[in-house]
C-alpha cells in the first residue's frame, strides 16, 4: 500500500487570536468544520490513516537499502532526495524533528543518500553537510547503527560495531543477555542483524559509491570505536567484556554458529506478515537484507513479502517521498474515532446518526483487527492470559499495543458497549494481564525493564526496553474506569499509585510517547477524573498549576522535542494546535472549563483553523527514542483539536459540566 498524501503541510498562520473565538456559536461553527474535514479523511471501509514521519534517516537507509540490493529505481530516488535536501538545517547538517540541532548519524546518513541519489558533492548543500559533520568529528563518531551501516557498505571495518553474537539467539530467557530480555523493537530488529553480523556481507553498491572524505581519520586507522561517555559504570563493564569476546569470537564451534543463526530464522518467520517482521522499517529492512545475505532468491514469497512491507512505507507528497518508520492505522482510526464520538455528542452533537454510521464502519473494522488468536511475544511473562489487544499497524498479530488497545476500548465502550461487550471483555483481560508489578504498564511487554542492559555498546541509543511509563499506564487506567467493573478498583488503584509516584517535582507527568510533558499531563489528569481523583486532589493542583504557568501570551501551548534534551518541560517558541488541545483537554477534565485559560486556549484553536476546517503544524509531536528517535503524527493537529472544541461545547452544555469518559 502506497500513502499518497495531495499537500505538504504548511506553518501555522501568526494571526493573533481573538478572545471573542471561545463564544458558543464560534466554537460550534468550528466543531461543525473540523468534523466534516476529518469525517473526508476517513478511508471507504471505516478506518481513517494519516502520514507518520520521521526524520532522514529513515528515507536515507531506504535510498542505501536500493544500492545494497542494487534494485534502485532512479525517479523514486528523485523524489527522496527532494525531499532529503528539503528538511537540511540551517547548521548544513540533518536534525531529529523540525528545528532542531544538528544529528551525526542523521547526517551522515543523509549526505551518503544523496551521493548515491547523484548529487554533486561540491554541490552546495553537500559541501555545507560535509563541513558540518567534518567539523564534529567526522563518521565515525556516529550511533552504533550507523556504523552498521557504514560497515555493511564497506565503509568501516566490522570492528566498528560491538560485538553482537548470532549466540544470543540461543539463550534462554533466564540469561542475563537473552532476547527476550529485550523490549519488542529490539528483539526484531537484532534478529536479523545477528544473522548479518555473523555473516558480514557487503552491499552490491553497483555504482561504487563511497563516503571516505566523511571521515576526519581514515577508518582503517581508528582505534576507539566503541567508547564513552558511558550513562553508569555498567558502561564501563560492558566494554571491559566487549574487549575481552572480540579475539574468541571467530573461534565459536561452527555448529553452533549455524544452529544459532537457523535459531534466528525460526524466530523471525512465523512473525514475518504483509507489514513486515515487527511492522517496523529497521526490522524490515534487515530482514530484506537477511534473506539476501543467506541467498534467497528476491522472488521467493518470504524474501518478496519482506520488500512488500518495506515498499508500502513509501509516502508520496507533491514532487517528493519519504518513507515511514511504520504505519499507525489502529492508533490514527481510534482517536479520530473518540473526536468524531466527542463531537456528535450533547445537545448540538455535529450530524449525529451520520457520526454514528461512520462509526459502527470504524469499530467493525477495529474488530476485525482484534488479537485474538495469537500469544505474541509478550506470553513470555504472563502466559496465562488471553490474547485481546490491538496492534499499531494493519498487522503485527505477535506484538500487539497496550496503549492501541486502551483507545480501542474506550471506543467501542462509549459507542456501543453491548454490541462491542466481546471485545470489550477480550481487551481488558489484556490489559489487566499486562499490569506490571510496579502498577504501571510498558507498551508492548510486561517488566521489560532490567535497566542493565541499555548500557551495553549496542544500545548506545538508550531504548533497549519497555518499562512501564505514565502515559501509558494513564490510558490503562482510564479505560479500566471507564469500564466501571467494581472488581477492577485494586488494578486500577495500583495504576493510580504508580502514576502519584512518577509526577515530576514541577508538577507535570513525561510522556513517552508524546511530545512530551503537556502530553503526559493530559493523559494522567484524564486518567485521574475518570478514576474519581478529587479535582482538588494536591497532586492535580499542582499540575494545573504547572499548565497554567506554561500558556503562552496567545493563548496556547507548545513543545518541541528539546523538551527529551533537557530544555524547560512544556516550553516552545510558538503555540501549537496539538499542545494547546492536549493542554486544554486535560484541564477541563479535572473540572476548570470555565476558566479564563481554557477560554484562550479554546479562542487559540478556533483562530488557527483554516477555511477547510484542519490546523496546520510543522514540529514534531512525539517520539521513539528519546534524544535519537522523532515522529510527526500528521493526524494529531486534526483530531485532537476537534476533541477538544467539542468537549469544550458539550461541557458549557452539560448538567454537570464533568468529563464521564476516560479520555
Amino acid at each position: 500500500m502506497l500513502i499518497y498524501s495531495d499537500v505538504l503541510d504548511q506553518p501555522a498562520a501568526s494571526t493573533p487570536p481573538d478572545p471573542a473565538a471561545a463564544d458558543a456559536s464560534r466554537v460550534a461553527r468550528a466543531v461543525d468544520s473540523a468534523h466534516a474535514a476529518l469525517a473526508r479523511r476517513q478511508n471507504e471501509d471505516g478506518h481513517w490513516v494519516f502520514e507518520l514521519e520521521a526524520d532522514a534517516t529513515i528515507p536515507a537507509e531506504y535510498v542505501l537499502l536500493e544500492h545494497y540490493l542494487d534494485r534502485i529505481e532512479d525517479a523514486l530516488e528523485q523524489r527522496i532526495g527532494v525531499y532529503l535536501r528539503r528538511i537540511q538545517g540551517d547548521h548544513g547538517g540533518w536534525p531529529l524533528y523540525h528545528g532542531g540541532g544538528f544529528d551525526m548519524s542523521a547526517s551522515v546518513k543523509a549526505y551518503f543518500a544523496l551521493k548515491a541519489i547523484g548529487d554533486d558533492i561540491d554541490a552546495p548543500h553537500m559541501k555545507r553537510a560535509r563541513e558540518a559533520i567534518l567539523d564534529r568529528g567526522g563518521a565515525a563518531r556516529t550511533n552504533v547503527f550507523t556504523r552498521i551501516q557504514l560497515a555493511l557498505f564497506g565503509e568501516v571495518p566490522w570492528r566498528a560495531v560491538p560485538v553482537m553474537p548470532v549466540e544470543l539467539m540461543l539463550m534462554p530467557k533466564a540469561a542475563f543477555f537473552s532476547m527476550w530480555n529485550m523490549s519488542y523493537w529490539s528483539r526484531t530488529v537484532v534478529a536479523p542483524l545477528l544473522v548479518l553480523r555473523a555473516m558480514e556481507p557487503r552491499a552490491i553498491n553497483p555504482r561504487g559509491v563511497h563516503v571516505r572524505e566523511l571521515f576526519v581519520t581514515p577508518p582503517e586507522e581508528v582505534t576507539d570505536w566503541i567508547r564513552g561517555p558511558y550513562r553508569s559504570v555498567w558502561g564501563r563493564v560492558f566494554k571491559h567484556l566487549d574487549t575481552v569476546l572480540r579475539p574468541i569470537e571467530p573461534h565459536f564451534p561452527k555448529a553452533v554458529r549455524e544452529r544459532a543463526i537457523r535459531t534466528a530464522i525460526e524466530f523471525i518467520e512465523p512473525r514475518l506478515s504483509e507489514g513486515g517482521l515487527g511492522a517496523i522499517y529497521p526490522a524490515m529492512a534487515n530482514v530484506v537484507m537477511m534473506y539476501r545475505a543467506l541467498g534467497v532468491p528476491d522472488d521467493d514469497p518470504r524474501a518478496a513479502q519482506a520488500w512488500r512491507g518495506v515498499r508500502d512505507l513509501l509516502v508520496h507528497n507533491g514532487d517528493e517521498t519519504y518513507c515511514q518508520p511504520c504505519v499507525s492505522p489502529v492508533w490514527d482510526t481510534g482517536l479520530s474515532g473518540l473526536a468524531m464520538a466527542e463531537a456528535s455528542s450533547g445537545p448540538a452533537g455535529t450530524a449525529r446518526e451520520e457520526t454514528r454510521a461512520m462509526l459502527r464502519k470504524s469499530m467493525a473494522w477495529l474488530r476485525d483487527r482484534q488479537i485474538l488468536d495469537v500469544k505474541g511475544d509478550w506470553a513470555i511473562n504472563c502466559p496465562d492470559v488471553r490474547p485481546g489487544g490491538w496492534a499499531f499497524q494493519y498487522e503485527n498479530d505477535h506484538y500487539p499495543d497496550v496503549d492501541d488497545t486502551a483507545v480501542v476500548g474506550m471506543l467501542m465502550h462509549r459507542e456501543d458497549p453491548e454490541g462491542n461487550a466481546e471485545a470489550i471483555e477480550r481487551a481488558r483481560e489484556w490489559v489487566i494481564g499486562m499490569q506490571s508489578r510496579g502498577g504501571g504498564w510498558g507498551a508492548f511487554d510486561i517488566d521489560n525493564d532490567l535497566e542493565a542492559l541499555n548500557h551495553i555498546p549496542f544500545a548506545d541509543h538508550g531504548a533497549l526496553l519497555d518499562p512501564p511509563t505514565a502515559d501509558v499506564s494513564a490510558r490503562c487506567v482510564s479505560f479500566l474506569a471507564q469500564l466501571g467493573r467494581p472488581e477492577d478498583r485494586p488494578v486500577i488503584e495500583r495504576g493510580l499509585e504508580y502514576l502519584r509516584r512518577e509526577q515530576e517535582p514541577e508538577g507535570c507527568w513525561f510522556g513517552r510517547w508524546g511530545t512530551n510533558y503537556i502530553y503526559g499531563t493530559w493523559s494522567v489528569l484524564c486518567a485521574f477524573n475518570v478514576a474519581g481523583v478529587p479535582h482538588d486532589d494536591p497532586a492535580v493542583k499542582r499540575a494545573v498549576a504547572w499548565l497554567e504557568e506554561t500558556q503562552r501570551a496567545d493563548g496556547g501551548w507548545g513543545e518541541d522535542c528539546a523538551s527529551y534534551e533537557g530544555a524547560d518541560p512544556g516550553v516552545y517558541k510558538e503555540s501549537l494546535p496539538s499542545q494547546t488541545a492536549w493542554a486544554v483537554l486535560g484541564l477541563m477534565a479535572v473540572g476548570r472549563r470555565d476558566t479564563e485559560a481554557v477560554r484562550r486556549g479554546i479562542a487559540y484553536l478556533v483562530t488557527m483553523q483554516d477555511e477547510v476546517g484542519e490546523w496546520h503544524e510543522q514540529p514534531y509531536n512525539a517520539v521513539g527514542f528519546p534524544k535519537v528517535f522523532y515522529l510527526r503524527y500528521h493526524g494529531y493537529k486534526q483530531f485532537f483539536p476537534l476533541m477538544a472544541l467539542s468537549r469544550y461545547r458539550n461541557l458549557g452544555l452539560s448538567n454537570t459540566g464533568r468529563v464521564e469518559h476516560g479520555f
